[in-house]
């Protein structure tokens, strides 16, 4: 049997992660007959009302778009109708899909995710990856069903994490892979097979209390943590009173102190001891300032071994 060719296609996806995917899809010519997305959020210091990526990527491209509070809005199903779309993709809208959209095409919805389900279901796959230690992660193509990240798996690729992967980059790394495997998937109509349920975890949403940085935890499990929270919401921490991000640093042996005590502080960095070995913080940013290296941090300012990072500083 050939393969299918370019088809029609409804899109639901909010943010760049999608919007990667979203342009995946129109390179490949085939024909998007509506994209629906989360309506405008405040975002930025100003909390201004901001397009999602894959807004604006639609309006470039003059594909018709829809921004509904809810897809449960008898409206969408409506407009679904009218589409006509052949398959349904979605990747991060944001909201689970009802059941009625998922039937509202021949080929059903698939999904772009970015673990390598069913490790990491839910909402933040990568950065739960990273602060787990996770060795690998990939992206997955998957046949929806009415549950969170159950459904089959059409397609699926890993790659290995690196030492310096931050969430950033590999959302990046994660939204090309995704993109490709879902072009593939369209193209090839992979057999599905299905989730090994004994093997799923859970992605939870990643809440701000959790980038406080606990000093007493090992070095090691200290840079999973400014990693996985770069770019956002930004490993956090307090020195002389003033809150402090770490966004990037380096485990290393160093000698034995009081957890977040500084051992040492230079342009190579600013050591700072842990519940095990220490952390090299080698870029910061203060409250209200920009992202410097620890040099700059340094610049006019003395840092004498056995100032204290953490709540209890200052």
């Amino acid at each position: 049997m050939a393969a299918p060719g370019p088809m029609k296609i409804a899109f639901a996806g909010t943010p760049e992660f999608a919007a990667v995917a979203l342009d995946a899809l129109l390179r490949a010519k085939h024909e998007v007959t509506l994209v629906l997305t989360q309506p405008d959020r405040p975002a930025g210091r100003g909390l201004k009302t901001q397009p999602s990526a894959v807004q604006r990527l639609a309006r470039e491209r003059g594909l018709p778009l829809l921004q509904p509070a809810t897809l449960k809005d008898p409206a969408v199903l409506r407009a679904m109708t009218a589409a006509a779309p052949e398959a349904i993709v979605v990747a991060a809208y944001g909201q689970l899909v009802p059941p009625s959209l998922l039937r509202a095409a021949p080929r059903g919805a698939i999904n772009v995710h970015a673990s390598l389900l069913p490790r990491w279901r839910g909402a933040a796959p990568i950065q739960r990856a990273l602060l787990a230690g996770d060795a690998v992660t990939g992206a997955t193509i998957m046949q929806m069903d009415e549950s969170l990240d159950t459904g089959p798996i059409l397609l699926q690729e890993s790659f290995a994490i690196s030492a310096d992967d931050t969430a950033g980059a590999l959302h990046d790394k994660l939204a090309a892979l995704g993109a490709q495997l879902l072009v593939r998937a369209l193209a090839d109509a992979p057999a599905p097979r299905p989730q090994k349920e004994s093997e799923a975890t859970y992605a939870a949403r990643i809440v701000k209390a959790e980038a406080e940085i606990d000093w007493g935890k090992p070095a090691q499990e200290i840079d999973l943590a400014v990693r996985a929270f770069n770019p956002v919401p930004g490993a956090q921490t307090r020195l002389d009173g003033t809150a402090v991000k770490i966004w990037r640093a380096r485990p290393e042996r160093g000698p034995h102190a009081a957890a977040g005590t500084v051992c040492s502080a230079g342009d190579d960095g600013i050591l700072v001891a842990c519940g095990t070995d220490a952390l090299r913080v080698l870029e910061l940013q203060r409250a209200g300032g920009r992202r410097i290296t620890a040099g700059a941090f340094l610049s006019g300012r003395k840092l004498p071994a056995g100032a204290r990072f953490g709540s209890g500083s200052g």
